[in-house]
């Protein structure tokens, strides 16, 4: 059923590339304009489950400071603390598992876009395969690699599976006048990876809010994922970055509405509990 599923969708992003290229635009750059194309469909169809995600965690930041209140006050009284907690979601309208299913429901769909774009750029289709100067194809450590010229003992190119990170950022070190010769074949790649990473974090930070308790998690997603984004080909963070500018829109416009919304409801309690 998986692979059926990835069949499908790995079809679907063929026949965009094929009516790109119909109208006369060169095939490396449908490529490209086939993988935007197919990110804003998956976001278009999964708007509803997002939108009802977003929403979600909208008002729950909102309500945050009204919960603080309540836990305090009634931090002797759980059943009386979970009653009146509740009491304060019905009034504003708010199921707290909302803002979790939808992304149960989203994780197969981006694991699968991801594998049909892992797939596709491992295929002879991508090989040496730009969009703006990306490698669809290649992933930051290989195009790296591949200025660098990276060999083995016998002189062979070293495998793209056999490489890691720490072998390449040593081996950039010690040839960086071949490095920077050789700039145009990694920079594109590079360029796109700090992107996300940016993204990634003004994306946690839009979430969180003012949240102190979530100011190491704003610093420690956008790095681990830029982590792991190092090995990732460029197609794939074609659709990561294109989704994540989206994801950001449709959050500033929801946080807007939300904060709107929001202003007209009435509050439990306007001041703190005094404590006896």
């Amino acid at each position: 059923m998986w692979a059926q599923a990835k069949s499908l969708l790995l079809g679907l992003l063929q026949i965009i590339h094929n009516a790109i290229t119909s109208i006369g635009i060169g095939t490396n750059f449908a490529w490209g304009l086939a993988i935007i194309a197919l990110t804003l469909l998956v976001r278009l169809a999964m708007h509803p489950l997002t939108q009802k995600q977003m929403v979600s965690m909208q008002k729950m930041q909102k309500l945050q400071p009204m919960l603080n209140v309540l836990q305090e006050k009634y931090k002797d009284d759980k059943d009386e603390l979970q009653r009146q907690t509740m009491e304060l979601y019905k009034e504003n309208k708010i199921n707290p598992m909302s803002g979790c299913l939808p992304l149960l429901i989203q994780l197969p769909i981006f694991i699968l876009l991801y594998g049909v774009l892992y797939d596709l750029t491992k295929t002879e289709a991508f090989t040496n395969v730009t969009f703006l100067g990306v490698n669809l194809g290649g992933s930051v450590l290989t195009t790296v690699a591949e200025a660098l010229k990276l060999v083995d003992e016998s002189g062979v190119r070293i495998p793209d599976e056999q490489l890691g990170f720490v072998m390449v950022f040593l081996s950039s070190f010690t040839n960086l006048s071949l490095l920077f010769s050789n700039i145009s074949i990694w920079i594109f790649n590079f360029i796109l990876l700090l992107l996300i990473a940016y993204l990634t974090w003004l994306q946690q930070h839009l979430t969180s809010g003012n949240n102190p308790q979530m100011a190491m998690m704003n610093w420690f997603m956008p790095l681990f994922l830029t982590f792991i984004c190092f090995g990732l080909p460029g197609g794939v963070l074609l659709y990561w970055g294109v989704s994540s500018l989206m994801g950001i829109v449709h959050q500033l416009r929801v946080s807007r509405k939300t904060s709107e919304e929001m202003k007209t409801k009435p509050t439990l309690y306007k001041e703190k509990p005094k404590t006896k």
